[in-house]
């Protein structure tokens, strides 16, 4: 089982802590009960490289109470390099579409109150 503790510090170094089915191999981000793709219970913890690239993202110019310091920004969706895993986080200095097309190289610096710290590479 991953402990949210474990995927923090991970991110931390730029990697993510996923769970790979040990009958297929399919790849999970989240605590699974089940592989999604073959239904086996089995799974092993891997680390992979937090990079990829921008599938979508919304720009935040008026933010949630606790994060004026931080506009603009944008929450992103990364599609990680060799797998078919997505992973959302936080990216500052954004203010438009113009900062950050689609499919820009991506990878994942940290972690802090924000969540996962992605950045260009």
């Amino acid at each position: 089982m991953l402990s949210k503790e474990e995927f923090i510090n991970n991110t931390k170094l730029g990697k993510i802590l996923a769970r790979k089915c040990t009958k297929c191999g399919h790849l999970h981000l989240v605590t699974t009960y089940f592989c999604q793709n073959c239904g086996n219970k089995g799974f092993e913890n891997v680390t992979i490289e937090g990079k990829g690239t921008i599938v979508t993202y919304t720009i935040i110019t008026v933010p949630p109470e606790g994060f004026e310091k931080y506009v603009p920004y944008a929450w992103v969706v990364m599609k990680v390099d060799n797998s078919e895993l997505s992973i959302s986080g936080f990216m500052s200095g954004i203010g438009s579409p113009a900062d950050l097309p689609l499919g820009t190289k991506v990878k994942i610096t940290g972690h802090d109150e924000r969540g996962i710290i992605i950045e260009k590479q």
